[in-house]
């Protein structure tokens, strides 16, 4: 069976539905939550590990890193990096008063790295107008890098208001509940709509998570697991059999993929070439091996050579392969092919970079870089013989 056609008429009669079924849906959901959720996430604990009440406050600035991270990344990925942050960056004082480099630092690995630069300039603007970090969702939005839905998780997750959220796993949630005939972000008002319905002007705090736990265990992108589902009685897609078709997915764009060859120049001494990424744009104020994309007729030591000398101002040798592998962003595919260098002429000179430096293999943990150049610092180690 396929869904019914998304018209006026269709999204009158699922809101008369939702509105009838919101509190079974509710009490339903908690019920399933207190059982089976993730209560142990520790931003959403009060000192000691204890489960907070329907009045307690949380602190803000921890919640306000966690789904900051959480905005593409995964709760198990994560989980880690924010307790390293924490450790490292525990308030908003301390986060405030590190450099730029020590944040990116902190962050390597976890991607998106626009994300860690947002964090920093909003403590570094509220520290100096010493003011502390919003509660509320209507100040929350006010700061760099949150929409609704982050500022609505935050403010419920610290203060129990009533702000439902609008993810991924919510939209799918309701795209299977509703049996919803068109990709959700094509009704994203109707969808908060739903959501509302649901909340009702309640306290969101355990809700929301809950919503995002059945999204996350339950009712997975692939192979949802109905039978343990809390609303599977309830779910339009489930009694149609149709819950794996949806939700409906936009048309792909087609993806482009790149080569790009790397050049990494070790100078007589044994130290490395790197250079750091100007602050804005992708991957911004990252360190990197200088690198360029191929391009056509071209070979790949021919792109390295020229790389190094329209980027750096160096002419160099173009020695080994040091590995070969690709890497996904989130809108192109790269295909990296990495050659050891020697250099032979000129004086390496930022000419794309903020600036380029030579350094020891051995420090190069000292500087922060994306996850596909830690790939060639690997590989490095490994054919000098490092651990």
């Amino acid at each position: 069976m396929v869904p019914e056609q998304w018209s006026t008429a269709f999204e009158q009669r699922q809101k008369a539905w939702l509105r009838h079924r919101a509190p079974d849906l509710y009490a339903s959901l908690l019920s399933w939550w207190a059982h089976h959720g993730r209560r142990d996430v520790p931003w959403r604990l009060l000192p000691g590990g204890r489960q907070p009440g329907p009045d307690d406050v949380l602190p803000t600035y921890p919640v306000w890193v966690a789904e900051v991270m959480l905005q593409q990344t995964r709760l198990a990925v994560a989980l880690p990096f924010w307790r390293r942050w924490l450790d490292r960056f525990p308030d908003l004082a301390s986060l405030a008063a590190a450099s730029r480099q020590d944040v990116l630092h902190a962050w390597q690995g976890l991607g998106y790295y626009a994300r860690a630069q947002r964090l920093h300039g909003v403590a570094t603007q509220l520290a100096a107008a010493k003011r502390q970090l919003p509660a509320d969702r209507a100040g929350l939005e006010r700061l760099s890098g949150l929409g609704r839905t982050t500022a609505a998780s935050i403010a419920a997750t610290v203060g129990n208001s009533a702000d439902p959220i609008l993810d991924g796993n919510v939209r799918r949630l309701l795209a299977r509940l509703l049996a919803f005939p068109a990709p959700p972000r094509q009704a994203t008002a109707l969808f908060w709509t739903m959501v509302e319905l649901l909340l009702n002007g309640r306290r969101a705090r355990d809700f929301n998570q809950a919503l995002m736990d059945l999204g996350a265990l339950v009712c997975r992108p692939r192979a949802p697991l109905c039978r343990c589902c809390p609303w599977q009685r309830h779910c339009h897609a489930c009694a149609k059999g149709i819950q794996q078709q949806l939700p409906v997915r936009p048309t792909p764009t087609p993806i482009p993929r790149f080569v790009v060859g790397v050049g990494v120049v070790l100078d007589r001494q044994g130290k490395v070439l790197i250079g750091q990424r100007e602050p804005d744009g992708l991957l911004g104020g990252l360190w990197e091996f200088v690198g360029g994309t191929q391009e056509p007729g071209e070979t790949m030591a021919a792109t390295v050579v020229r790389a190094l000398w329209q980027n750096v101002g160096l002419a160099v040798a173009v020695g080994p392969e040091l590995l070969r592998f690709d890497h996904a962003y989130t809108h192109r595919r790269l295909s990296f092919v990495v050659y050891l260098c020697r250099p032979v002429a000129g004086d390496a000179r930022p000419v794309v970079n903020q600036q380029v430096v030579w350094v020891w293999p051995h420090d190069l943990h000292r500087y922060p870089f994306s996850a596909a150049h830690i790939r060639i610092i690997q590989a490095l180690r490994e054919r000098s013989g490092q651990t």
